[in-house]
């Protein structure tokens, strides 16, 4: 396989830096993206060990404007972006009766606009190149809900809605295009958010985690990070050509009840 170059965004912590390790370890070109103070640091490290070619970039995922020129600033550096990786993503927990309009914006714009927006730019790229590999990280609340996240609901239906529309359109030029819906992942957004509930519910964090987190899921543990880059590396492949418009729940079970 000839050097492919994949855009990871949100790729400097979470999930989206256990894919871009996945992929560097594939030997991958990577383009890292995020917004914390290290990123540059943490994109040289893994491009390192790994022995790969990289680009990083801070892209804000509110600002379309930036995305659009970071899918020019990757194709002019390493002249194809091969996959798009959407995984920047936030979270706020809130009642509807209470919840701040500013972060129900900020959740659309990021987990769902910057999608679009980063798909339709790196779009006429993959036509041309006849070949796409478009990877959505969605979640398991993109097929179901919970109380108290609106927003994130909302945003990740959004982003399996516009899987399978891209999907259609892809289909004729070789470029697939499929959602990854996990279930709870310990990265450091989550963590956040045990410790948070555990302040709030006067319980401990070990009883957040099995009473209130895992409760949906019918395996009692969190799915690790390296099952959905090893899935995300399938579906980028050549022999995963034909799947496309899926979501994919890697939930430990809440999705068969």
């Amino acid at each position: 396989m000839k050097k492919r170059v994949a855009l990871i965004t949100g790729s400097t912590s979470g999930i989206g830096l256990g894919i871009a390790k996945a992929f560097a370890k594939k030997g991958y070109k990577i383009v890292f993206n995020g917004l914390e103070k290290e990123g540059p640091e943490i994109a040289a490290e893994v491009a390192k060990k790994y022995n790969i070619e990289y680009f990083f970039s801070n892209a804000n995922m509110l600002n379309p404007e930036d995305l659009r020129n970071l899918i020019q600033q990757v194709i002019s550096h390493f002249g194809s972006i091969d996959v798009l990786i959407n995984n920047a993503g936030i979270q706020h927990v809130s009642p509807i009766d209470s919840f701040p309009e500013d972060k129900w914006n900020e959740i659309i714009n990021i987990n769902l606009n910057a999608v679009f927006h980063l798909t339709k730019a790196v779009w006429p790229h993959m036509k041309t190149n006849r070949f796409g590999r478009i990877i959505n990280i969605a979640s398991v609340h993109g097929l179901f809900a919970s109380e108290y996240k609106s927003a994130y609901v909302a945003a990740k239906h959004g982003v399996i809605g516009f899987t399978k529309t891209i999907a259609l359109e892809g289909a004729n030029s070789n470029i697939s295009c499929n959602a990854i819906c996990p279930g709870y992942v310990k990265t450091p957004l989550v963590k956040m958010q045990i410790s948070d509930q555990a302040k709030s519910h006067k319980l401990s964090e070990k009883d957040v985690i099995n009473l209130i987190l895992l409760q949906k899921q019918a395996v009692k543990e969190f799915v690790p990070i390296e099952i959905i880059a090893e899935m995300a590396l399938f579906l980028a492949s050549d022999n995963a050509a034909t799947i496309t418009g899926v979501a994919l729940p890697i939930d430990g079970g809440w999705s068969a009840q």
